[in-house]
């Protein structure tokens, strides 16, 4: 095989995992220019969540939000700090910590639902509401 073929068959513009970086690269931006919160990405999931969800284990909230175990204490501890977040022993097994929202993190998820739906609809601006649909279906798909 020459060069040339070589090259033919391996674009790095046409790569996914490139491509998926880029795509989440432009997500952080936008999602940055709209949180002003200080929020990272994976602490606005984790408040989402807990906002569905309610009352739920620190186990549970890390599978909830896609986190392994020391990246949700880490995010957990975090969010305790800015009193969005308050932690207690599970009644029934004291080995477990029972995450929920506080009054204050529960305003603000509702507010940043808001911003949720901006960012995504930012990030998507460039394809059609029938492309939109059949990315999110592929990339549930793929996940």
């Amino acid at each position: 095989m020459t060069t040339d073929q070589e090259d033919e068959i391996y674009q790095l513009d046409e790569q996914v995992g490139f491509l998926l970086r880029l795509a989440s690269q432009r997500h952080a931006v936008i999602f940055q220019n709209h949180i002003k919160e200080n929020l990272t990405g994976t602490q606005f999931s984790t408040l989402m969540r807990l906002a569905e969800h309610g009352r739920v284990t620190q186990n549970h909230l890390g599978r909830l939000a896609s986190m392994d175990i020391a990246t949700t204490k880490g995010v957990v501890d975090r969010l305790r700090v800015k009193g969005l977040v308050k932690s207690e022993p599970d009644k029934t097994d004291k080995r477990r910590s029972v995450i929920s929202l506080t009054d204050k993190g529960s305003a603000l998820s509702t507010k940043l639902k808001h911003h949720g739906k901006d960012i995504t609809a930012e990030t998507l601006s460039p394809i059609s509401a029938r492309e939109q649909d059949i990315l999110i279906g592929m990339l549930k798909k793929i996940s």
